[in-house]
């Protein structure tokens, strides 16, 4: 089995690291994670938090990087990842007046603009879907099969959340296996059966998990992310039930 490393999105942990950055890293290793993924990095500088990544043994797997900052200044945003050591920029977000078909086909030219730019520079970058994009445009494809279908794979990889998609009504091992080889990051959900479909800590859900896991070394995904984008416990005790679930998964996460 290929040792697939896991990361947990801080997204999940908004609030812990608001108080304190660097101990909310340090539990992150703690509880048995490889790495992180950011969505900002606190009140510190990159280099602050290079310093910590080290100091408590974890990588940056990738980090999401609103529209807007990839578009207003991509340079410094890939200057940050190098010092950071992550090799993936993901946008992961679009608001929702960005959301309509005049806007989805201007970005497929800058995606391919910035993917290039980021290939220049030995990053790649990666779109992170919800289930909006799920939705049919006038050629009645979805929009996220126009983002991966009409721009070139050395130029956008995806990062599919396999909750988005399941609640979408989509499979999500189906999406891996129609982009095997271009999914490096994916993120790992669960949700609840009833109809709220409220996120959930790995294996409490009815996602199917053990098919998305097992096509890991196949579809030579890179990072499994972890990420619970609400929970009903803390924060913490949710991504620790989501480890450990991994962990029985996963045997080499048993270090």
């Amino acid at each position: 089995m290929k040792k697939i490393p896991v990361a947990v999105q801080m997204f999940t942990l908004r609030e812990e690291s608001a108080q304190d950055f660097a101990g909310t890293l340090k539990k992150v290793a703690e509880l048995g994670f490889d790495g992180v993924e950011f969505a900002g990095y606190g009140d510190l500088s990159v280099q602050e938090v290079r310093k910590i990544l080290d100091e408590v043994g974890l990588k940056a797997a990738a980090s999401h990087v609103p529209l807007a900052d990839l578009k207003n200044d991509l340079a410094k945003v890939i200057e940050e990842q190098k010092v950071l050591g992550s090799r993936y920029i993901v946008c992961p977000f679009l608001l929702p007046d960005e959301r309509n078909e005049e806007t989805y086909q201007s970005l497929l030219t800058f995606f391919n603009d910035a993917g290039e730019t980021c290939r220049k520079e030995g990053l790649t970058l990666c779109y992170h879907n919800h289930d909006f994009e799920l939705e049919k445009l006038a050629d009645g494809r979805t929009a996220l099969e126009t983002i991966f279908d009409d721009v070139p794979s050395e130029n956008i990889q995806t990062e599919l959340d396999i909750y988005w998609l399941t609640k979408a009504g989509e499979q999500p091992t189906e999406w891996i296996k129609r982009y095997k080889g271009r999914t490096p990051l994916v993120h790992l959900k669960d949700m609840t059966v009833d109809e709220e479909q409220f996120f959930a800590e790995l294996g409490t859900g009815g996602v199917d998990l053990e098919s998305v896991l097992a096509l890991g070394e196949e579809a030579n995904v890179e990072w499994w992310v972890v990420e619970q984008d609400q929970s009903r416990k803390t924060p913490f005790e949710s991504i620790e039930i989501s480890i450990n679930y991994l962990k029985g998964k996963l045997p080499y996460l048993n270090k």
